[in-house]
């Protein structure tokens, strides 16, 4: 059995169009076909800045709830938000319960590995992986940290300096939109898939807050998805619809990733 987490956080986001992202959540926890659907009552205001985060006290609460109710679910999750801070939990509970098996594959134009020295804007979303790897900010950083080594990031074609720097350090995997399906080669042991929906090309998906040119087709994307075996948790993200649906070949995309993330 599967279960949709609808995490409708909108406060990681440092974009103009974060509000967007609230929709976006519930959009895609209607296209996700599951057997239930739990959604977090995250706090639907923001907050101030602190420690270099943007609204901490407010993305708190919300980890907080999001644990409460992973608490209760035993069936495999499919987390759907919401910015991209809203896997921080799903992810840390795959890491306790399957520990240096785990593997992590992060599809995504961005890196995340941002941290509040080096993200003037304190957007949250763009600090996730660097924090689960224990180099983010402390109230946010789960107990249980995964390895640089249990880490793909995949079809990212952006980042400045500092995280590119971060990446050559730790040894953090990545992987190209030409090579994406390489993900693949030698994977072996359970998955988690975090999909941020601008990992895809924006002339097929545009209702993103960050569109980056030449990104990954669906059609690709979906395909090696369906190809993964092992998978134990998911998140969808960063669906962010101007007009709170999104369009019909965009519902079409979330579907069947969906689909095939469900196997």
């Amino acid at each position: 059995m599967t279960t949709v987490l609808c995490i409708p956080q909108w406060q990681g986001s440092a974009s103009r169009s974060s509000s967007r992202l609230v929709a976006g959540a519930r959009r895609t926890a209607e296209l996700v076909e599951a057997e239930a659907v739990v959604t977090v009552p995250v706090l639907e205001t923001g907050g101030d800045k602190k420690g270099g985060i943007r609204a901490l006290d407010a993305l708190l609460e919300n980890l907080r709830l999001t644990r409460q109710a992973l608490a209760g679910i035993d069936e495999t999750v499919i987390t759907v938000g919401g910015d991209c801070g809203v896997d921080l939990a799903p992810i840390a509970e795959a890491c306790a319960r399957h520990g240096p098996a785990l593997t992590v594959l992060w599809f995504d134009a961005h890196p995340d590995c941002y941290n509040a020295q080096t993200l003037p804007s304190g957007a949250f979303h763009g600090m996730v992986v660097r924090t689960l790897l224990g180099d983010g900010p402390a109230p946010l950083t789960p107990e249980r940290l995964l390895a640089p080594e249990q880490v793909v990031l995949a079809g990212v074609r952006t980042g400045d300096a500092t995280e590119r720097d971060y990446i050559d350090e730790t040894g953090i995997r990545t992987v190209s939109v030409r090579d994406i399906d390489s993900v693949l080669d030698g994977r072996t042991g359970p998955v988690y898939v975090h999909i941020d929906l601008d990992v895809l090309d924006p002339a097929e998906f545009a209702s993103v807050c960050y569109p980056e040119p030449d990104g990954v087709a669906s059609r690709r994307l979906i395909d090696l998805v369906s190809r993964l075996d092992n998978v134990v948790g998911a998140g969808v993200t960063e669906h962010a619809p101007a007009d709170g649906a999104g369009s019909a070949g965009e519902a079409e995309i979330i579907r069947q990733l969906g689909a095939a993330l469900r196997g």
